[in-house]
């Protein structure tokens, strides 16, 4: 075995022909990837904009001169955290376990991030923290967006989301709207043309320049700090960026297919050869396919470590998930997380959908497809509500895991500065 290993051995020459490309001034694919950058900027100017972009103070500011109602709310949810209004995590303990979470170990050291897709409008967040003071239950401490950022940015969701989730201590990942929905493939259109997007999601030609130049505008301009990716050559773009020293952070979608042990090494390779010299890579996590088991996450593990990336690259990995149009129901991983979550560090808990037993009693059940509807048509189709109540039941199916992780001993991670 080990004389077939050594064949396998890449050679030093193989970098240097690729450096060869990344720093040859001529070549168009780097000149035209570095013009998009200097638009913004060098890289130390490029993270100032966006620390300041990020301050609180500046994050209201721009509540106030779009959505200043939502103010109010901003507030409020300050208020409840200094007072202490939230749970902390023994009494949320000792709620499931009574007295015996006092003799209990828990291990800290494998706690699972408790996350919710998608965190669509701004009001779903008071909704759902006032629902956490009364009912005593948790606030997941990660969660994901995949709304029309122009129109979150025009109505005032966008800046007051990441203030929340800031004051909440949540990690927060937005969707670009160059990505593959957005008409990006002119031969592509809605469900008629659905098997078109197998040969890639759609963001053909110019659209990764237009995803880079994007990603920089929300960076500079709301210190929107973390994206989703999906697509290999938006992925290589946000590894080129962090190379070059700006701070940005991604995660890589489901629709790359991250569905076993060698798809998974062969991002790992990609990230590797990117990070920076503190061992440090762009890429935060990614989720793996619907389709995963535990085995392959289990022999990824293993080469995570070995590239460094424990502690770096989150496995994020769907437990629930919405209960139309995206996979055959009943969906529920929850067993599968609490046998996988006692030896494998750093894995994100998704929660995309209601519990099934939840889902089967709504009449407007949880669909991936409302995430592309206009608000507008939200509104008036009188879906409000009821969208507001999929979110809701999605935050309660992640305090079911929660619930679960605890009587075995294993630990979460929810909103950080919410339950201490």
């Amino acid at each position: 075995m080990s004389d077939l290993l050594e064949r396998l051995k890449i050679p030093a020459s193989r970098l240097e022909d690729i450096n060869a490309v990344l720093l040859n001034p001529d070549s168009r694919v780097m000149k035209d990837f570095l013009d998009v950058v200097a638009k913004y900027g060098t890289p130390e100017e490029i993270n100032a904009k966006h620390r300041e972009a990020r301050k609180l103070d500046n994050l209201l500011k721009k509540v106030e001169a779009v959505q200043p109602e939502h103010l109010k709310d901003l507030h409020w949810l300050i208020e409840q955290r200094d007072q202490g209004a939230f749970a902390t995590v023994d009494e949320y303990r000792q709620k499931i376990l009574g007295d015996k979470a006092d003799a209990m170990s828990f291990q800290d050291d494998f706690a699972v991030t408790l996350e919710v897709s998608a965190l669509q409008y701004f009001p779903w967040v008071r909704k759902m923290a006032e629902s956490a003071i009364k009912d005593r239950t948790l606030i997941p401490g990660r969660f994901i967006a995949v709304r029309k950022m122009k129109e979150s940015e025009e109505d005032g969701d966008l800046p007051a989301i990441i203030a929340a989730l800031d004051i909440m201590g949540c990690s927060f990942v937005e969707t670009l709207d160059t990505k593959g929905t957005d008409g990006s493939n002119i031969h592509l259109g809605g469900p008629a043309t659905i098997a078109g997007y197998f040969g890639g999601v759609g963001q053909p030609n110019a659209h990764a320049l237009k995803w880079l130049d994007e990603f920089l505008y929300y960076y500079t301009e709301y210190g929107l700090r973390e994206v989703l990716n999906i697509n290999p050559g938006t992925v290589l773009v946000g590894y080129l960026l962090y190379r070059l020293g700006v701070d940005i952070n991604f995660k890589i979608s489901v629709f790359m297919g991250n569905d076993n042990p060698y798809a998974a090494f062969w991002t790992l390779i990609g990230a590797q050869l990117f990070s920076r010299d503190d061992g440090t890579s762009p890429l935060i996590g990614f989720n793996w396919s619907n389709s995963v088991n535990n085995e392959s996450m289990e022999i990824t593990a293993e080469f995570r470590k070995a590239l460094g990336f424990e502690d770096v690259v989150r496995f994020e990995h769907h437990i629930t998930e919405t209960w139309k149009s995206i996979v055959i129901q009943p969906y529920d991983r929850r067993e599968e997380l609490v046998d996988l979550a006692d030896h494998v560090p750093n894995i994100s808990a998704k929660h995309e959908g209601g519990l099934p037993e939840t889902e089967q009693q709504r009449e407007h059940q949880s669909d991936i497809l409302d995430y592309f509807r206009d608000k507008s048509e939200v509104i008036e189709t009188g879906d409000w509500d009821a969208m507001e109540r999929n979110f809701l039941d999605k935050v309660d199916a992640c305090n079911s895991s929660a619930q679960m992780l605890t009587e075995k001993g294993l630990s979460f991670l929810a909103a950080q500065n919410l339950h201490k």
